[in-house]
């Protein structure tokens, strides 16, 4: 069978393409904006890539049309394939019903830290000797690649709540079916499709409404937007996640616990069912990281996997990619590349990255790319997450339709603006010194910064 795949370079739609090519299929693809490292997996299997949205690898016509989330009407290919009549579905639905259906789908959802919980989640599947399948949105370091089928029992997922394509709106989660459902937390996002946090509250809980009555949902007993998630109605047995006892505003105790953390996270203790199950030692910082390790902890249990075997995993997983990740080292001068670009998430990377280096000047850069950083949407919140910071250099090109220098300016000095990519390269060129750190966050390419950065430092 052939499938084509519109948007294929995105994190989601590549993996959905090496799927389709694991399974045999032949898969080719189109998007408009083909980088590294979805490109360079993609290249790797064999698949064919074309620049741009125009139609001519539609004909003769594919089998099936897989049609990514971020194509509207008006689109040349979308267009063509209504007209013609050709057979299309979106991502999470073609994933639903050739790849999850008959396994045990482990899903990870929420704001923050899906990519990284469900990376764990899978690595410590993998540890446990069960070769899960899986469909990240980024890529594992313990993995060569973001999604592979594994053995047909068990597959992790990232669950996204962003709409499934533009004949779809629910969002994609609901079309997975679970059986373990992680939800890590809960904020307001994707303010391009979303008016409030009760609209993703509501599709939340058309997630929720899937789990099986002997699957099991595990969330943060201190989240109170989840907690009303589920005051809506819950069918299926839970499990709370608590960081320590005394920042849990209620006399319930959580079912997993963390305690007595280092400062930079990087070494804790856990309890499950308030009895200790071991301590951690591993690579990573912040807090956030903490509660993405113990939420997998939680939801490899549900497996049958000892915490034995799952804390011995953890202390052997080696990251994401772009996810506080080490870009490189020149004079003493170290260029962090992470994904964060939501307020909670960008101050977590500097506390983490301040917590493990706290004699280092922060200089953090940031790509407002997302729909709702462009929107203006966080902007009161963002002066706040980004006050950590010893420097602040943003990325402010003409479509930013939102007063960035005068929404930030708490930051006084610290805040740099500049409409062209390159200018920020020679102020850090000009501003860095030896021991500086120097954080590069966004969710997109940002035009090479990193390379580019470390080869003119």
């Amino acid at each position: 069978m052939h499938v084509h795949i519109l948007g294929i370079c995105g994190t989601f739609m590549g993996g959905i393409a090496q799927l389709a090519k694991a399974l045999g299929h032949k898969v080719t693809g189109s998007d408009a904006n083909i980088y590294p490292p979805m490109s360079t997996q993609l290249a790797a299997t064999g698949i064919e890539l074309h620049s741009g949205y125009e139609p001519t690898p539609l004909d003769p016509p594919p089998d099936t049309v897989i049609i990514g989330n971020a194509l509207t009407r008006g689109n040349p290919s979308v267009e063509y394939i209504l007209n013609k009549g050709l057979h299309y579905t979106s991502g999470p639905q073609w994933l639903a019903d050739n790849v999850l259906l008959g396994r045990w789908v482990l899903a990870v959802a929420g704001t923050h830290g899906k990519t990284t919980t469900a990376s764990i989640l899978a690595w410590i599947l993998e540890y446990a000797g069960l070769n899960p399948g899986f469909l990240i949105g980024g890529v594992p370091k313990n993995f060569t690649a973001s999604a592979r089928l594994g053995d047909f029992q068990y597959f992790v997922v990232e669950a996204d709540e962003y709409d499934t394509a533009f004949f779809d709106k629910r969002s994609k989660f609901v079309h997975y079916h679970p059986k373990t459902l992680v939800l890590n937390n809960l904020e307001m996002d994707h303010a391009d499709i979303f008016d409030n946090l009760e609209q993703i509250q509501r599709q939340f809980h058309h997630l929720v409404r899937t789990i099986p009555a002997n699957g099991k949902i595990i969330y943060p007993l201190a989240d109170i937007a989840l907690q009303q998630v589920l005051d809506m109605g819950c069918w299926t047995p839970t499990e709370t996640l608590a960081i320590s006892i005394d920042n849990i505003a209620t006399d319930e105790i959580a079912t997993w616990q963390i305690s007595d953390a280092s400062p930079d996270g990087r070494t804790f203790k856990v309890l499950a069912f308030e009895k200790p199950i071991g301590t951690i030692n591993w690579q990573h910082t912040g807090q956030h990281n903490m509660a993405n390790a113990l939420a997998a902890l939680a939801a490899a249990y549900q497996v049958g996997i000892a915490p034995g075997v799952a804390i011995e995993a953890l202390d052997n997983f080696k990251g994401v990619r772009r996810r506080m990740e080490t870009y490189g080292c020149i004079n003493n001068i170290t260029v962090y590349d992470d994904f964060a670009h939501h307020p909670t998430a960008i101050h977590t990377s500097i506390a983490g990255l301040r917590a493990h280096k706290p004699n280092s000047r922060i200089l953090a850069v940031l790509e407002l790319r997302s729909n709702t950083m462009r929107l203006g949407t966080h902007g009161e919140q963002l002066a706040m997450a980004l006050d950590a910071a010893d420097q602040v250099y943003i990325y402010t090109p003409p479509e930013l339709n939102w007063d960035v220098a005068t929404t930030l300016n708490s930051l006084k000095d610290r805040l740099h603006t500049y409409p062209q990519v390159t200018e920020i390269i020679e102020a850090l060129v000009v501003q860095a010194r030896s021991g500086d750190s120097i954080l590069i966050m966004s969710n997109g390419g940002f035009e090479n910064i990193q390379q580019r950065l470390l080869d003119t430092l």
